[in-house]
């Protein structure tokens, strides 16, 4: 059985400076309740990986908003401009990835490979720094792989096991980002006994899954 916590304990799991995995698209697939507890908690000089920074009242916008992030790995900032400004003035560093990029880089840490070839970027600044590859006299960039101390996960149901199952487009990157950190942190809208999800509809199995956050009811 995985430990479950409460509320009052998630953020303790999670120091200042961590390396932090959060899924979610524009907060759809987020894990909300774990974020607030982290906001809450006062943390510091995280760093994210994120596809997206949502809006400053919303998901991952708020520890923007909290001044609780130092290094940002995103796809998309469009929709925040409070994480527009701060990194504008130089307050909050930022790597923008594209986003199919961002979401294989975390893939290749979760499974094990040593990197990312991809044409996207190729000719701009996203190529700044890194390797590019000659492969049958093509280019190709090497994109190395993301992964994080922790990962923070939200599906729509877990059992006592930590089996997990999404439902329809909240799956988003919870799947990938699940194998790819350390510590993988769940909070499900259902804690429900072993058993009552098939076996066909476990998208992460428990193996990977270290903490379950206790369910609203």
């Amino acid at each position: 059985m995985k430990p479950v916590c409460k509320m009052t304990q998630v953020a303790d799991l999670i120091p200042d400076g961590a390396t932090v995995l959060i899924a979610g698209f524009l907060g759809v697939g987020a894990p909300l309740r774990i974020i607030d507890a982290l906001v809450a908690a006062g943390r510091k000089n995280l760093t994210l990986i994120v596809n997206d920074t949502a809006r400053p009242d919303l998901g991952v916008g708020k520890l923007i908003a909290a001044r609780a992030v130092k290094k940002l790995y995103a796809s998309h900032i469009g929709t925040n401009p409070e994480t527009q400004r701060q990194m504008l003035a130089g307050e909050l560093d930022v790597e923008l990835v594209p986003q199919g990029t961002l979401v294989e880089r975390i893939r290749a840490h979760g499974f094990g490979l040593g990197g990312v070839l991809t044409k996207t970027g190729l000719g701009t600044v996203v190529a700044e720094k890194k390797r590019i590859i000659d492969i049958n006299g093509e280019s190709w960039l090497l994109d190395l792989p993301l992964g994080a101390d922790f990962a923070l996960i939200h599906a729509h149901k877990a059992d006592y096991v930590g089996n997990l199952t999404y439902q329809y487009t909240a799956d988003n990157f919870n799947t990938i980002m699940a194998m790819a950190g350390k510590k993988v942190i769940v909070e499900a809208d259902e804690i429900v006994a072993v058993g009552e999800i098939a076996p066909d509809d476990v998208k992460t199995p428990g193996v990977v899954v270290d903490y379950l956050l206790e369910s609203r009811a």
